[in-house]
């Protein structure tokens, strides 16, 4: 039974791999997914002598090491989860920041319905906040994501007057930095309350992000996920947490020159 739970497991794990290569762009979830795919995949065809191995001797060291390093995974997995909620929205916010995720072309990608949505709701229930959409054109992309946003929640029913446009940001440290300085424009200060809006999985490092670019009282706006992208994004995720606990900042590093190295785009750790 064991072994047939594996065997399952490990074609599952293969047909999901697999078609991330026909629905998603190359990036780190994407990456890690495969690596597990690969690994779950080689033991459940070589588990008698990875087995052998493990028993004893270094393999047995190894096979520890394993362990904690799953354990560490999990609790990561679970902290990314549940830290996403622990900044919940007051109501009084007089700001929305919404970070932007991606298009297809000029429209948004689903993930990045999700934020829009989540954020066209809660203007709907505070008709008094500015909304400012933010993220710059993509490689892939034949308009910036913050006009695109836009123009999804003004098709939606908010005001055009309502709205502003960020285009020119390229990280979540510059959605919200640029954010700060349309605001400014506007003559309101960073220091207002401020909800930002992100799927669940990234409010903590944006919140970090919020508070270097100003926002020193922004509370969090987690939106949902659709349910293929979660093992995408809960892995990545993990080490982009790791990576900012590290570095602090996604521009600092050797993770910012090997992006601009390998042409990989903004999305391979989820600015």
């Amino acid at each position: 039974m064991k072994l047939l739970l594996l065997d399952v497991f490990a074609v599952l794990l293969a047909v999901y791999a697999i078609s991330l290569l026909f629905t998603s762009n190359f990036n780190m979830g994407n990456l890690l997914v495969w690596i597990l795919a690969a690994a779950v995949c080689g033991y459940a065809v070589w588990h008698k002598a990875l087995d052998n191995w493990f028993a004893a001797g270094v393999g047995r060291a190894a096979w520890w090491v394993l362990v904690a390093g799953s354990v560490f995974l999990a609790g990561m997995l679970v902290f990314v989860a549940v830290s996403g909620y622990l900044n919940p929205a007051t109501g009084t916010e007089k700001v929305v920041v919404v970070l932007g995720a991606g298009l297809r072309k000029d429209q948004p990608s689903l993930l990045l319905r999700y934020r829009l949505d989540a954020a066209y709701n809660y203007a709907v229930q505070h008709p008094d906040v500015v909304v400012v959409t933010t993220g710059g054109q993509g490689r892939d992309e034949t308009v910036p994501e913050g006009q695109a946003m836009r123009d999804y929640l003004v098709a939606k029913g908010l005001s055009p007057e309502q709205v502003l446009a960020e285009t020119k940001s390229t990280s979540t440290e510059e959605n919200f930095r640029f954010a700060a300085d349309i605001l400014a424009e506007r003559g309101i200060a960073a220091t207002e309350p401020t909800i930002y809006v992100t799927n669940a999985f990234h409010c903590y490092r944006a919140g970090g992000y919020a508070k270097r670019a100003g926002f020193t009282d922004a509370q969090a706006l987690p939106a949902g996920i659709p349910l293929r992208a979660l093992p995408t994004c809960y892995l990545r995720e993990v080490f982009a947490v790791l990576y900012y606990w590290v570095f602090k900042s996604a521009e600092s590093g050797p993770m910012h020159a090997m992006v601009g190295l390998l042409d990989l785009n903004k999305r391979f750790f989820y600015k």
